[in-house]
């Protein structure tokens, strides 16, 4: 199967055209490695019930994924409108209003955001729709602010709105936000995406409410900062730092800083994430044309394969297989791409780490093991590992060569799922060294990995079981 031989890791959102047991099914054999459940859509118990689908679907299917719980975050957003949307003309004058109760026309509108008119001054730019409608605030009156419609079009309720070049002032988590942490750590997902960040001090306070929330499951969730903010640009490294990884959120990103700057901004993000050790979801309209059509345009593989080459951990596919027609065809077209684009890949200097120094035992072992197999060309390289974090290290860099993750955890295997290159699989934790070695080995052989007189290598701790004591290399050939 292809799925098998494929580094990057697919991300797929749940909705009305994914949501039957039977397409999830198919969609996890067709290569989907994460669910993401979106938070700003549904109660709580339709988030219950579709993770106990997700996994069901993926017990069917014999391979684990893992389950992305997207918070929804601030709703920067205008009310409601009587006739449910206006036309806005360019040149007309319109008002968003932060104290109107009754319905929008086509002079004004009510805001979901209350503090507009506090964070706006004659000159800003105000973006409506994803951009699509564009408005120049002209004076701000109280809780008025007046405006002129530049780009014209049509305005329909609850659209979002951001402010050119950044500086709304929302904070990244609301009340819904914490209590839709509490609902997603009762299934304990394995990893949280926050909406809109601005600062580490954003994704610390959500840390510490997904900690709490998931203490009695003892459970700990990894935690993805989606950067779609320009204020979170600058504050890369200090977000980085205190997340598990990022998502490039292009859409509400483009929207803010202009869509020309978001391709290199994409490179830079993952190249930095990468160096830092941290993880990479690449996201928005990645295959937007497949909602309606049963095959992408040339700009779309181009844009996929693009990312997979700049080393992204994952990509990600949200209305295409929430809403979208081809919700199966869409993960299959996309599973192609990535393994085109890494079969074209360049890895000969990922593998050498010229100049570079490792200070902790298990990561210089974790390096170690990669540049013993990349020079022997051995098949495969076994990670036992209970955190992840040695798998996770090796991910970090380009080698053709696949990683398999052993690990007890089935919490473990679960967050391997998004890591580039990994194949996480559940061991059994009983067993002392040599039989979980001789299990390694039986493991590679009967998924046709390895064959007798293959070489590869196996990464483990001494004594087993004790986590962060990866302290061993081992390089094997098959018998």
């Amino acid at each position: 199967m292809t799925s098998l031989r494929r580094a990057t890791k697919i991300v797929a959102t749940l909705g009305p055209a994914s949501g039957e047991l039977s397409m999830l099914e198919q969609m996890v054999l067709a290569g989907v490695n994460v669910v993401r459940l979106n938070f700003s859509h549904g109660q709580a118990q339709d988030h219950i019930e579709r993770a106990r689908l997700v996994r069901e679907a993926a017990k069917r299917a014999g391979r684990e994924v893992a389950i992305m719980a997207d918070l929804q975050g601030p709703k920067i957003r205008v009310g409601k409108f009587s006739e449910g949307r206006v036309l806005l003309q360019e040149g007309a004058a319109f008002v968003l209003d932060a104290s109107r109760t009754e319905p929008g026309d086509q002079a004004g509108v009510g805001l979901d955001y209350k503090e507009l008119p506090r964070d706006t001054r004659p000159g800003d730019v105000l973006l409506l729709n994803d951009g699509l409608i564009v408005l120049t605030v002209s004076a701000v009156r109280g809780e008025e602010v007046h405006t002129v419609v530049r780009v014209g079009g049509e305005l329909s309720n609850n659209k979002g709105i951001n402010k050119q070049g950044g500086g709304l002032t929302a904070p990244a988590l609301t009340e819904k936000d914490m209590e839709d942490i509490r609902t997603a750590m009762s299934f304990q997902v394995d990893y949280v995406a926050v909406s809109f960040p601005k600062n580490a001090t954003d994704m610390e306070m959500a840390r510490q409410l997904c900690n709490v929330a998931a203490a009695q499951y003892r459970h700990r969730p990894g935690l993805i900062a989606k950067i779609e903010r320009a204020e979170a640009i600058p504050r890369l490294e200090e977000i980085l730092r205190v997340s598990d990884g990022i998502m490039v959120a292009r859409g509400d990103l483009a929207v803010e800083v202009g869509n020309a700057v978001v391709p290199a901004l994409q490179k830079k993000m993952i190249r930095m994430a990468r160096d830092m050790d941290k993880l990479v979801i690449t996201a928005t309209q990645m295959m937007e044309s497949m909602i309606t059509n049963a095959s992408p345009t040339r700009a779309e593989v181009s844009d996929v394969a693009n990312a997979v080459l700049d080393g992204t951990d994952a990509v990600m596919l949200s209305a295409e297989t929430a809403a979208g027609r081809y919700p199966l065809e869409t993960v299959q077209e996309m599973a192609k791409i990535c393994a085109a684009a890494e079969s074209a890949e360049d890895v000969l200097l990922d593998a050498d780490f010229s100049g570079r120094t490792f200070g902790a035992i298990d990561h210089s072992i974790a390096m170690g093991a990669l540049f013993t197999a990349y020079h022997l060309g051995a098949k495969a390289i076994v990670a036992m590992t209970e955190s992840g974090s040695t798998a996770l290290w090796m991910s970090r860099h380009r080698i053709h060569i696949p990683i398999y993750a052993l690990t007890p955890k089935i919490a473990t295997q679960r967050r391997m799922a998004l890591y580039r290159n990994v194949r996480p699989i559940l061991m059994d934790t009983s067993a002392d060294r040599d039989t979980a070695l001789a299990q390694a080995e039986r493991h590679l052989k009967d998924r046709g990995i390895v064959s007798a007189g293959d070489v590869y290598a196996i990464t483990c701790g001494e004594p087993m079981g004790a986590p962060g004591g990866t302290n061993m290399l081992k390089i094997c050939r098959a018998g």
